[in-house]
C-alpha cells in the first residue's frame, strides 16, 4: 500500500507562482511513474504531467512551458512548479503513482485558486 500526501495549494495572484509536493509512503514498492492531475469545478479531471523514473518528462498542452515536473528518487517525493499561473489554473491538484505492478495510488488532492 502507498499513501500519497500533497502540500503546497493555496490562493495566488495571476501571474504568480506556486509549487506542490507530493510525497509517498509506504513499504515494499518501486514507482514507475508520477504524475499530475487536475479537476476544475463541473469539470472532469484532466492530465497536467507526468513523470517517470528514468526522469522522462510529458506535459498537457495547456501547461506546457509554464509548469516544471520533477522528482526526488531517494525520497520518493514528486514537485509540481508553477509559473504564470492563469485563472483556469484553479482546480483542485492530485497526485498520481503508478508501481512496478501496475498499481495506481492517488493522493487526497490540494486546492489551487488563482484569483486577484
Amino acid at each position: 500500500q502507498v499513501q500519497l500526501v500533497e502540500s503546497g495549494g493555496g490562493l495566488v495572484q495571476p501571474g504568480g507562482s506556486l509549487r506542490l509536493t507530493c510525497a509517498a509512503s509506504g513499504s515494499g514498492f518501486t514507482i514507475t511513474n508520477m504524475a499530475w492531475y487536475r479537476q476544475a469545478p463541473g469539470k472532469q479531471r484532466e492530465f497536467v504531467a507526468i513523470i517517470s523514473r528514468r526522469g522522462i518528462t510529458n506535459y498537457s498542452d495547456s501547461v506546457k512551458g509554464r509548469f516544471a515536473i520533477s522528482c526526488d528518487n531517494a525520497k520518493n517525493t514528486m514537485y509540481l512548479q508553477m509559473f504564470s499561473l492563469k485563472p483556469e489554473d484553479t482546480a483542485v491538484y492530485y497526485c498520481s503513482v503508478q508501481v512496478l505492478l501496475g498499481q495506481v495510488y492517488w493522493g487526497q488532492g490540494t486546492q489551487i485558486t488563482v484569483s486577484s
